[in-house]
């Protein structure tokens, strides 16, 4: 049996899908195992965190008695609920809020709870670009093609153990 293009193209992808650099987004639970619930400090929870757009805020909650409810900077400084930009109350206590626009986010719990301190402010910011690479620094001993080599020679013995791995499969 002979390749045809589609199994071509499914062995390129997995190649390309293999040398992309990996992205991932986190969870957050507000307030860790505590939740989000009274007698938890969130400024003190979400100071050494940081926050990136793609980021998901996860609310756990007793859901017969608090709310997740995004509100403007004016209404989060004074614990005002009653028109919110966005009601995140599901039902089920367990919420989960998407962090897709890099801007500040102010939450709260309604019905009086903000006052005991239910309600969080984060800034989301863009994801830091990854690292560059250094400079290769060149010497008579150490030539650049050296360094090229560590990285060609294993992407191209991957390739053909893939493409050997497909062959066996249809021959």
């Amino acid at each position: 049996m002979r390749f045809g293009t589609l199994e071509l193209a499914v062995v390129l992808m997995c190649a390309v899908v293999l040398m992309l650099p990996e992205v991932s987004a986190t969870r957050w639970t507000v307030g860790g195992n505590q939740g989000w619930s009274t007698n938890v400090n969130y400024t003190v929870w979400a100071k050494d965190k940081h926050f990136y757009n793609g980021d998901w805020l996860f609310f756990v909650y007793d859901r017969n008695q608090m709310n997740v409810l995004e509100v403007n900077e004016t209404n989060y400084e004074s614990c005002n609920s009653d028109h919110p930009l966005h009601n995140w109350t599901r039902g089920a206590g367990r919420d989960v809020v998407p962090l897709n626009v890099t801007r500040k986010y102010y939450f709260l719990s309604g019905k009086g709870f903000c006052y005991s301190g239910m309600k969080i402010a984060i800034n989301v910011e863009n994801p830091p670009p990854p690292p560059s690479a250094s400079p290769i620094k060149e010497s008579n001993d150490s030539p650049s093609s050296n360094y090229r080599g560590q990285i060609v020679v294993p992407a191209v013995f991957a390739i053909a153990a893939v493409w050997d791995s497909f062959l066996r499969l249809y021959w």
